[in-house]
């Protein structure tokens, strides 16, 4: 398990454009310890891992079932199938990985079951480890982030979650209320706010457009490291409430160029492949950076990463499995398909 998060080195001179690629630093920073991934704790690893098999054990129930006895025949990839439909890796997701599996059990000769649940191991990493990605800070200053999300996937919970790890890392923080749209959202981050002593700029009746510039322009003059932006939970079909998100995202690139710099979706680990049309829809409007699925935890069926890997191959940041701050974790392909498999 690593860090949350992955600073990005500065370099003695800024360079006039960005870098896409940048050079090999010839000596490293004083700071440079704090760049590279850390090491948790080995309980505190177990203790996630546990948490996150306990989030994902209906599928996982479901699958490992399968290899147990099994026969290497159509029975056994019958079953699979469904077993992975059901979980919600999505018709195409789930072909790619029957017809992947079944070529490597023919070319590496492969007779027994367990060999065959390894393979498949190796093939949902494969397909989910383009998935991974470390969330990078220092690339700008302020960093700003912009977060959707429909109503009741966590999105606000979320937010105070990246607030105090980002805080635990030694980044300024500052909140921006732009959900307007649901009861009570202001006065959620509010109490965020406070429990992490972060600043929130608001309005109590205020347009999304305008808090979201004021937070940019507050962040800028207090050289703030992060400013996270609330947007109003919405559904994709809500037209009118996409184009305000798109209005919101314009009026930040007014606020401070190239803002906003990351774009997140979070979504409810539950929702199957209502998820992945969120995540098309999201994307399409506002071509998202990044994604954190919420509430892996009992109910979730977890193959719905393997259909967005498919589909819609979005960066998965962070998988959250309850409501404790340490229960939002960076994505790990590895971890996610151990919990998963076994």
């Amino acid at each position: 398990m690593f860090s949350f998060f992955k600073k990005k080195p500065v370099a003695p001179e800024a360079p006039a454009a960005p870098v896409v690629a940048p050079a090999p630093v010839a000596a490293p920073a004083p700071d440079l310890p704090d760049l590279l991934p850390i090491e948790e704790p080995a309980e505190k690893k177990q203790s996630w891992m546990a948490r996150l098999k306990a989030g994902l054990s209906k599928t996982s129930n479901n699958l490992s079932v399968l290899f147990v006895g099994a026969k290497i025949d159509d029975d056994l990839y019958d079953e699979l199938e469904a077993a992975l439909l059901m979980a919600d890796a999505g018709v195409d997701a789930t072909t790619y990985l029957l017809d992947a599996l079944k070529r490597k059990v023919k070319e590496d000769k492969l007779l027994d079951a367990a060999a065959v649940k390894a393979a498949l191991k190796q093939l949902l990493i494969e397909l989910l480890t383009p998935l991974q990605r470390p969330f990078e800070l220092g690339r700008h200053t302020p960093t700003v982030m912009m977060i959707s999300g429909v109503n009741g996937a966590g999105k606000t919970t979320t937010i105070g979650k990246l607030a105090k790890h980002m805080q635990t890392h030694g980044q300024s923080v500052l909140l921006a209320a732009g959900d307007t749209f649901r009861a009570a959202a202001r006065e959620q981050l509010m109490v965020w706010g406070q429990r992490n002593n972060i600043t929130v700029i608001s309005q109590a009746s205020g347009d999304p457009a305008a808090v979201s510039f004021d937070a940019v322009q507050s962040g800028k003059a207090k050289g703030m490291d992060v400013v996270m932006i609330d947007t109003a939970g919405r559904l994709p079909t809500q037209l009118h409430l996409m184009e305000e998100l798109k209005k919101v995202q314009r009026v930040l690139g007014k606020g401070m160029d190239g803002a906003p710099h990351e774009t997140l979706l979070v979504i409810d680990g539950n929702t199957g492949q209502n998820a992945l049309a969120q995540v098309k829809a999201f994307d399409d409007a506002l071509k998202l950076t990044g994604l954190v699925i919420t509430k892996l935890d009992g109910t979730a069926k977890g193959g719905v990463l393997a259909a967005i890997a498919r589909v819609r191959p979005v960066p998965v940041y962070f998988i959250g499995v309850g409501e404790k701050i340490e229960d939002l974790q960076p994505f790990v392909a590895a971890e996610f398909v151990e919990a998963l498999l076994g």
